[in-house]
């Protein structure tokens, strides 16, 4: 493949960081942790992108969030940190060690043993569990899917899903039993975080992450409330008013007016 083209645009777009870096007031006052919350925004907006499948926007978010990468990499030459170039080998360097089925003499005929193989690859390189590579930062319901998937890479897991499923109607009991017997909010909180713990397993063992099935319920129930706030208005009723008979009544029409769409 000629990488020629995408070799000149990003040449072009180090030159302009640097030309910005020297020249703009703003650029030059930038630093790695005035950046931060701002690559961080790029990120949600990236995500938004890809739930949405648009293509167009997600060209500007990938766009957007290299312009921050490019970045920190000034800030870090101009701290005689490392360079561009630096930081793209030393990738480079990592994709090779760590695919030894592509540029070794590794067998890994499918996409479980690539990730195991990758999680075995970096305990021997010195990382000494297999979690440390879960950002704390993480937000909870993505923490706890990179959790069990990085421990079920090295065997840490349910042989069947049916075993998960049991899991996860046990924790539902405990649950129960702990607002039945009244226990203190704490018992209450963590019996409800193993629960959500185990649903999260269970989205796994079914091939669907967690994260972006409830975004995505997220979106239909503001799209449904919204119908209902909408028709609400249009028959001069106020959602206070309304009783929930009402209210369920629209939701019902929301769910066949905006499957429709």
């Amino acid at each position: 493949m000629d990488h020629t083209a995408d070799q000149t645009a990003f040449a072009r777009l180090l030159t302009i960081m640097d030309e910005l870096r020297e020249q703009c007031p703003w650029d030059k006052e930038q630093t790695l942790e005035s950046l931060r919350h701002l690559t961080i925004e790029e990120m949600y907006e990236l995500s938004e992108a890809i739930l949405a499948q648009d293509m167009d926007g997600l060209q500007g978010e990938l766009g957007d969030l290299l312009l921050h990468i490019v970045f920190y990499n000034k800030i870090a030459t101009e701290k005689g940190a490392f360079t561009v170039a630096d930081m793209i080998n030393r990738l480079c360097e990592k994709l090779i060690r760590r695919h030894p089925h592509i540029y070794g003499n590794v067998n890994a005929d499918n996409a479980e043993t690539v990730k195991q193989n990758w999680e075995l690859i970096k305990l021997k390189e010195g990382t000494k569990s297999v979690l440390k590579g879960v950002p704390q930062g993480l937000p909870a319901l993505v923490k706890a899917y990179r959790i069990q998937e990085k421990v079920g890479s090295v065997g840490f897991e349910w042989k069947e899903r049916n075993g998960v499923l049991d899991k996860v109607q046990e924790e539902i009991r405990e649950l129960e039993q702990a607002v039945q017997e009244n226990m203190s909010i704490q018992k209450r909180e963590e019996e409800l975080g193993d629960l959500l713990f185990s649903i999260v397993n269970y989205a796994r063992y079914i091939g669907v992450n967690p994260e972006d099935a409830l975004e995505r319920t997220n979106r239909k129930f503001i799209s449904r409330f919204q119908y209902i706030e909408t028709q609400a208005q249009a028959q001069g009723l106020a959602l206070q008013d309304m009783t929930l008979t009402e209210m369920d009544q629209l939701w019902d029409e929301a769910k066949k007016v905006l499957a429709e769409k």
